[in-house]
């Protein structure tokens, strides 16, 4: 099976099929969810948060996060592979922006980036695809925007709020981004861009309607225990089975059960 591309992405909106994404931020989760299928692997900014224990995104560097896209992407024979710009990486000028970018597909083998912003961040969008850098725009719930925000809350209530919604969705489409994520936002609102947009539309606490669904692989596997926010689901409890797996291994040792012959050598 060839690796998943934009066009495929673009081919899955138009025969209304839907894009499945994942986080990853290593080499063995990478190569597990590369093999179940799913469409596009994320290594998201959140690896702050879930792996490194922050209470937030904004920490996260460049480094880290190509870093974190290397392992992903030689783990990766199908999936399409996109790393994530973290705070401070573009905000600082259009150049800068570009070059941080150009790391992701130069340096840590992903396919495509993705930015937070649609209209703050048009013109970066627009430099880095003239540059020839595929980019997944981000709306709604931004998480490297929760000082402004005043936390992470849902998005585009009000009649205003949520007709800014549909036109940045439109701005970032027009700046040239290959698809959008919609976070934390009325499902209805979700709906009216998903049709309104060509580009595939990917919803984290959207709704049902968007084109294609993402949700931060720790929360799926459960092993992510601090809170489950309302718009993930957990698939099973990693983290239980996995204290289950450790506790059974020091009792053994404690007990001289492990090792036995069978793991010794003669």
């Amino acid at each position: 099976m060839p690796k998943i591309t934009i066009n495929d992405l673009l081919k899955k909106k138009g025969e209304h099929k839907k894009i499945t994404i994942l986080t990853a931020y290593d080499y063995p989760f990478a190569k597990i969810v590369d093999e179940a299928g799913i469409d596009v692997i994320l290594v998201g900014d959140s690896v702050g948060m879930v792996v490194q224990g922050r209470d937030n995104t904004l920490p996260v560097t460049m480094d880290e996060m190509v870093y974190h896209t290397k392992m992903v992407s030689r783990a990766v024979n199908n999936a399409m592979v996109i790393g994530d710009l973290p705070f401070m990486s573009y905000q600082v000028s259009v150049e800068e922006g570009v070059r941080n970018a150009g790391r992701f597909l130069k340096e840590a083998g992903a396919s495509a980036v993705k930015i937070e912003g649609a209209s703050e961040v048009a013109a970066h969008i627009s430099a880095m695809v003239k540059s020839d850098i595929p980019v997944m725009a981000h709306i709604g719930l931004t998480p490297q925007s929760i000082h402004r925000m005043g936390g992470y809350k849902v998005q585009g209530k009000t009649d205003q709020a949520a007709a800014r919604l549909v036109e940045e969705a439109h701005i970032a489409e027009d700046a040239g981004a290959f698809s959008i994520v919609l976070e934390a936002i009325p499902m209805n609102i979700a709906k009216k861009i998903t049709e309104e947009l060509s580009i595939p539309t990917i919803g984290i606490g959207a709704g049902p309607h968007c084109d294609g669904q993402v949700l931060v692989l720790h929360d799926v596997l459960g092993l992510f225990e601090r809170f489950l926010p309302k718009f993930a689901k957990r698939y099973i409890n990693l983290k239980e089975e996995a204290s289950e797996a450790i506790s059974l291994f020091r009792v053994e040792v404690e007990q001289g059960i492990f090792p036995s012959e069978e793991q010794s050598f003669k």
